[in-house]
């Protein structure tokens, strides 16, 4: 969602100030702007003394204009730190016994355990997402159930079977999982 929001995001930033910078650029090289454009002609000023100084007097204006700057820049912090987060882990360092390391790819575990996940009785679907360190991975599972399935035996089927053959294939002590289900949406039954 966050990769959509951002294309969608900036793909409308960059067309706004594209078009505004062009605009004013041409208003700029010569060419006549039309009657409702902000500026009159080429020598025309960005901000004239009185459009500057209008609200100067007014005490509120100052503290709304630092409180406006200071809330932007919130945000933008919010928006750059939630893009360079990684979310997902890469690579999971698996120890070989013989002092060094190999490395699996975190997308190549997701698979195996999503499919593994999915091949359980009364799983509909499943989707697995590897976070933590690649020393320590830890698993994020989403299950979508079949109505007839008790949760509490999936997840038993769950850690048993796909988590566990996960765990000793990369050669980790631990495999901590946070376990999401969801029962598919179906018809209500008829009782007569």
């Amino acid at each position: 969602m966050l990769r959509i929001v951002n294309r969608v995001l900036i793909g409308f930033v960059g067309l706004v100030l594209l078009l505004l910078g062009g605009a004013v650029l041409a208003v700029g090289l010569g060419a006549n702007p039309p009657s409702w454009w902000i500026h009159d002609g080429r020598h025309d000023v960005l901000l004239s003394d009185a459009e500057r100084t209008r609200w100067q007097d007014h005490g509120w204006w100052w503290p709304a204009v630092i409180a406006a700057l200071a809330v932007l820049v919130l945000v933008a912090l919010w928006w750059l730190t939630a893009n360079l987060r990684r979310r997902r882990l890469a690579e999971v360092l698996v120890d070989t016994g013989d002092g060094e390391g190999a490395l699996l790819r975190g997308r190549a575990l997701e698979g195996v355990l999503a499919s593994e996940a999915g091949d359980l009785d009364g799983v509909a679907q499943a989707s697995v997402h590897l976070t933590g360190r690649r020393t320590a991975p830890e698993t994020r599972v989403q299950l979508l159930l079949e109505p007839h399935v008790d949760p509490g035996t999936a997840l038993q089927h769950l850690t048993s079977e796909a988590l566990m053959h996960a765990r000793n294939s990369a050669g980790l002590a631990a495999l901590p999982a946070e376990v999401r289900m969801k029962a598919v949406k179906h018809r209500a039954e008829r009782v007569s």
